[in-house]
């Protein structure tokens, strides 16, 4: 099977232009653009999704690393739901007790990196997942500050949006955020402010990184006994898919510790089998202290966010948090046949990396204006500039990229100020992804 785009999409007098001008009639004013993406989704198939105009298109986006497992969704997990929706859907997770919400935190605490005892809380999206880590950290610690990085995205509501540091459009006109983060440089090797070749120099980029949080950060502006906990993305989703040098986190956890600072990591975008293991920070031989996760953990069915954290920094006492969708039952059993089947995809992921780096990287030995390609398993950037010795961002190049592979029958998603990320679901096949890899050549160069 191949993409069919007969009708262009957002055309004048097609279905999809319709269906957008109504959108923004009644919906509130949130991410899209109709210029760029105006792609207006009826239903979905395995990997591919259909317009209301009857356009077919391979999916490279997993609806924001939501669909990890196609659509609507894996027939085992589909299976699972029904069955479920017969039983039980919401029972007030957080007042009343259910065994789907503790087999799904037994399930999570089973395969959380580390063997530690850890226990869950259970929320509806990926910033409140980060919220909950928040306040755990404080509570747990007694202390009230934070640090995170540049280029790092944990959400839009008030707490973690303090912690946000991706654009600072994220910000306009919502002043004041929560207080008391400190931001630091990512080490991103590509783009970073020493201007280090992270590629050929991972270490002196990493030790200037813990060096800047130590010298400036610590010593300067949050004594360290002050500071709860350090958050950090394993790979910065939003920021532009950047992935660190793999010594980074083992020196930043050795850093933390040395100040009794806990670690949190988000894997709301990158984890659930993303990068080929279950959390994307196994990749880095570390154990954080607190994960944050949501997004790919109910294979797109209902909303869930979980936060897995050691036992030993539980909430002291009851009601210090709580809420009302935590633990819903129908999400819970959803969660727990989703993980069964990743792991079950695992081996697909890892398989199908060689050729995306193969392939994505013969395009930037081909193309002057591709930087930079960075990624793990089926979760890859790449980074779009007006040539190579400046390595100037160019979003309006990236902006057609993305704009001629939509025509093209290839739905791809911009992150970072000018870079694509190709996040195809996780059940992808190897002639699917082929396809997929072939439409985005073209699109580069149709682009140019």
């Amino acid at each position: 099977m191949r993409p069919e785009v007969r009708i262009e999409p957002g055309s004048p007098g097609s279905k999809s232009r319709q269906w957008i001008d109504e959108h923004f009639k009644y919906v509130a004013t949130t991410t899209h653009d109709p210029e760029e993406l105006p792609l207006v989704i009826e239903r979905g198939e395995g990997v591919w999704l259909y317009d209301v105009d009857g356009n077919r298109y391979l999916d490279f986006s997993s609806a924001i690393g939501v669909n990890n497992l196609g659509y609507p969704t894996h027939p085992e997990v589909k299976k699972a739901v029904v069955e479920q929706l017969e039983r039980l859907a919401h029972a007030a997770g957080t007042d009343f007790f259910n065994p789907y919400q503790v087999m799904l935190a037994k399930k999570l605490a089973e395969i959380a990196p580390g063997g530690v005892p850890r226990k869950v809380f259970f929320s509806n999206s990926g910033t409140e997942a980060n919220e909950a880590a928040v306040k755990i950290a404080r509570q747990a610690t007694g202390r009230k500050l934070f640090i995170a990085f540049y280029g790092g995205f944990h959400g839009r509501t008030m707490g973690s949006l303090g912690l946000t540091a991706s654009k600072s459009v994220h910000k306009r006109l919502v002043f004041p955020w929560m207080p008391g983060v400190f931001h630091a440089p990512y080490p991103n090797p590509y783009r970073n402010p020493w201007h280090i070749d992270g590629y050929e120099e991972p270490v002196e980029l990493v030790n200037r990184v813990i060096e800047f949080i130590e010298e400036y950060i610590l010593e300067k502006l949050a004594p360290p006994e002050e500071v709860a906990a350090i958050f950090a993305e394993p790979i910065q989703g939003e920021g532009g898919y950047v992935v660190p040098p793999r010594v980074f986190f083992k020196e930043l956890k050795k850093l933390a510790d040395k100040y009794g600072i806990l670690v949190s990591i988000d894997e709301v975008q990158m984890g659930l089998g993303r990068t080929g293991r279950m959390f994307a920070i196994e990749h880095f031989d570390i154990v954080p202290d607190i994960i944050s996760m949501a997004k790919a953990l109910s294979g797109g069915v209902v909303p869930i966010g979980a936060t897995v954290f050691r036992s030993d920094l539980d909430f002291k006492q009851p009601g210090i948090h709580s809420n009302t969708y935590g633990g819903h039952a129908l999400a819970s059993v959803a969660a727990l046949k989703t993980i069964e089947v990743v792991e079950k995809l695992l081996p697909n992921v890892n398989r199908l990396e060689p050729l995306f780096r193969e392939e994505l990287e013969g395009l930037k030995q081909s193309v002057e204006q591709v930087g930079d390609v960075r990624g793990i398993g089926l979760a890859w950037g790449v980074e779009i500039v007006k040539d190579k010795k400046s390595k100037t961002p160019d979003p309006s190049l990236r902006n057609r990229i993305v704009a001629r592979a939509l025509r093209n029958g290839l739905v791809l998603l911009p992150c970072g100020k000018s870079s694509i990320r190709l996040i195809p679901p996780l059940v992808i096949s190897e002639e699917e992804a082929k396809t997929g890899l072939e439409i985005f050549r073209k699109a580069v160069k149709e682009a140019l």
